[in-house]
């Protein structure tokens, strides 16, 4: 199966830290900043942190690996550990 190629156009808008959040940078910002505060301009000029739902897709584009939630684990776990007691 070939390499999953990664999105260019996401690696130049968005950047992936240590813990795994993605950052981001606001909109509004390109015209119509006359009539905004110095304030909200500032704001504005910050990198944010992205939702969940939306992180977890630039990851994909992005080829970044994920792991598994514990639970699940443990899930695994005890599964494999039925199936060798029933096999006694």
């Amino acid at each position: 199966m070939p390499k999953q190629k990664t999105r260019k156009s996401i690696t130049r808008r968005f950047r992936i830290t240590k813990k795994g959040k993605v950052l981001r940078r606001q909109g509004f910002m390109r015209h119509l900043n006359v009539k905004k505060s110095s304030r909200k301009k500032r704001k504005l000029g910050k990198v944010i942190e992205m939702k969940k739902t939306y992180a977890k897709k630039v990851k994909k584009y992005l080829g970044h690996r994920t792991r598994v939630k514990k639970a699940n684990r443990r899930f695994h776990k005890s599964e494999t550990k039925a199936k060798s007691r029933k096999k006694k």
